[in-house]
């Protein structure tokens, strides 16, 4: 029971630290490459997991092999736009100026009613109305309205409106996130007056709180338990 604990623990933390490095992707924006290398990782580990009569290091150096070779070609791609489009793949124009290019979607295997589920996914109901529609390496379609289809942003109107700034948490669910608040420059005489602010004895009775680059403070505290 031991050495079979042991073995997945030893295997699972191998395959988090691989897709960790493969980057932070969901599975339905990896590449080709990428989503043959997770297939082929969880394979691999599962045997060892379940027959105890393989010896761990016939699990761990495929994983480890995989993982070198699919940072080298990362690396490599990066370099050679050529080698990049024969892993990847090249992006596709599915619609230039409205018109559906149907034999872009043939060689692409992509269906009318695939095209206009994406389409509607992005709320557009009419095909005429997008200007490009681009089949990226992932199977994501990006699509690009006609101007005068696009929505009105605050610039074309001539409008002054405020900037985003972004929160950083020093409250998270009662735990109080030191180290962020010592990076902001904020002292312990500084959280003491805002928990009065906003009617809290202590961080453990605030579910989060946070300040943005402009100084101003976002408190919720939290609810009592049911």
């Amino acid at each position: 029971m031991m050495t079979a604990f042991i073995r997945t623990v030893i295997l699972y933390l191998l395959l988090i630290v691989g897709l960790r490095i493969t980057g932070k992707r969901q599975i339905g924006e990896l590449e080709p490459i990428e989503l043959v290398l997770t297939m082929l990782l969880s394979d691999l580990a599962s045997v060892p997991m379940q027959d105890f009569g393989i010896p761990l290091v016939y699990g761990v150096i495929p994983i480890v092999t995989l993982l070198c070779l699919s940072t080298l070609l990362s690396y490599a791609s990066l370099r050679s736009v050529r080698l990049r489009n024969l892993i990847c793949g090249e992006a596709t124009l599915i619609i230039s100026e409205g018109k559906i290019l149907q034999n872009a979607m043939r060689c692409n295997r992509l269906t009318l009613d695939e095209l206009l589920e994406e389409l509607r996914g992005q709320g557009i109901s009419d095909p005429q109305s997008v200007k490009y529609a681009i089949l990226e390496t992932s199977g994501h379609l990006s699509v690009l309205p006609y101007a005068a289809d696009q929505p009105v942003t605050p610039r074309q109107m001539g409008m002054t409106v405020e900037d985003v700034y972004l929160p950083t948490v020093i409250i998270n669910d009662g735990r109080l996130m030191r180290q962020d608040m010592t990076r902001l420059g904020f002292n312990d005489a500084w959280l003491k007056k805002q928990l009065r602010a906003h009617r809290a004895k202590t961080p453990e009775d605030v579910f989060y709180l946070a300040v943005d680059q402009s100084g101003a403070v976002t408190c919720i505290a939290k609810e009592a338990k049911a």
